[in-house]
């Protein structure tokens, strides 16, 4: 159901003796609202300034709400600074935070791609705390649906905080040619692309065209997963994941289907030409962050941004393999029975709370939408 957060009652501090008599601070009052209601939007703060002073995630059963560029969600959850098999990436931004089920496929992605011959994964930015508009950056994240992964491997140490703020990711792809740089691309970047696209949650891959079109130039045998591997702008240091909506979040709108094929065709081959490179003809145009009021997001994203604190970062930390995430002692769930997962483990149920002890799960299996 809708996240609903109320808001405390505000009262006027005034006195009996004050110059106004209760009536006249009562029309006063109402004026003061209408005033309000009256003004324009721009006048309004703007959303991605809102959720982008939010520290901690909206304490409640896990929801995505709206569009992946459009929205927010509650319920959130971190990944963990380090792991065994990954390192958060600039963290001062606070963004490695995003709906249960996408942290638990980065940790599983983790811990599969080592397998693979992946050393380990470098995570950019997930989503802020209470996901919405970011105050730079990403159009979307904003549903703790997306997160970024860099195509350069962990190195083989703990990276100093320092480090995580400031190193380099290795671009890939020549700006000019819009081709990958050969004596940079190895066959794990490919395994590491096919494992992140073989989960069933994992709706699109995006990467930069030259990324894709090595893969189509390249891969052998099953290219079925070619098609969530879908070319766009940038993406040349790092891939991005999209999963689909998760059970218990009714107001996440889905996206559309891929198109069927592997998307080796001529719609990768419009990437090769001119036309998508042009200068922009319209370059001062502000972007849809920078417009963005609360007016223009779904209503409930106002209760999740009203909505009320964990006790710390910690509190509400994923921690994969068997460590829980705490529990909030002011907040009971009755737990739901457990659903079957891809690895036979015990999944997250539809309804499982953010701060509720966690079993060491798989990646759990999307439950039917309806009129499917």
């Amino acid at each position: 159901m809708p996240v609903v957060v109320p808001k405390p009652l505000r009262t006027l501090g005034s006195s009996p003796r004050a110059c106004f008599g209760r009536h006249a601070l009562a029309a006063l009052a109402v004026l003061a609202l209408a005033g309000l209601a009256a003004r324009p939007a721009a006048a309004e703060g703007l959303a991605k300034d809102l959720f982008g002073a939010k520290k901690l995630p909206a304490v409640a059963a896990p929801q995505s709400i709206g569009f992946y560029s459009k929205g927010c969600f509650a319920g959130g959850v971190a990944i963990p600074m380090d792991g065994p098999k990954w390192e958060v990436m600039r963290p001062s931004r606070n963004r490695r935070w995003g709906h249960p089920t996408m942290i638990a496929l980065i940790e599983k992605l983790s811990r599969d791609a080592a397998a693979d011959g992946w050393p380990g994964l470098l995570v950019g930015d997930i989503s802020q705390p209470r996901g919405g508009p970011m105050l730079t950056g990403h159009a979307s994240h904003q549903i703790g649906l997306d997160a970024d992964i860099w195509l350069t491997p962990m190195p083989d140490r703990k990276l100093s905080i320092d480090q995580r703020e400031n190193m380099s990711a290795t671009l890939l792809v020549d700006e000019k040619t819009h081709l990958v740089k050969d004596a940079l691309w190895v066959p794990a970047h490919m395994r590491l692309l096919k494992r992140a696209a073989s989960y069933a949650e994992v709706e699109r891959i995006l990467v930069n065209p030259g990324i894709k079109k090595k893969l189509c130039d390249t891969v052998k045998g099953d290219r079925a997963w070619l098609r969530k591997v879908r070319p766009f702008w940038g993406h040349d240091y790092h891939f991005h994941i999209r999963i689909g909506c998760q059970p218990g979040s009714p107001n996440c709108k889905a996206q559309e289907n891929t198109a069927p094929g592997d998307g080796c065709d001529q719609s990768l081959a419009w990437w090769f030409t001119e036309e998508p490179w042009r200068p922009n003809k319209n370059p001062d145009r502000p972007k849809a962050r920078d417009v963005m009021t609360m007016a223009s997001l779904p209503a409930a994203c106002q209760a999740v941004l009203d909505g009320p604190d964990p006790a710390s970062a910690e509190a509400v930390t994923f921690y994969g393999d068997g460590v829980p995430v705490a529990a909030a002692p002011t907040l009971t769930v009755a737990p739901a029975p457990a659903r079957a997962s891809a690895s036979g483990a015990a999944a997250l149920p539809a309804s499982i709370n953010a701060f509720a002890a966690t079993p060491e799960i798989g990646i759990p299996l999307p439950r039917p939408r309806p009129g499917n």
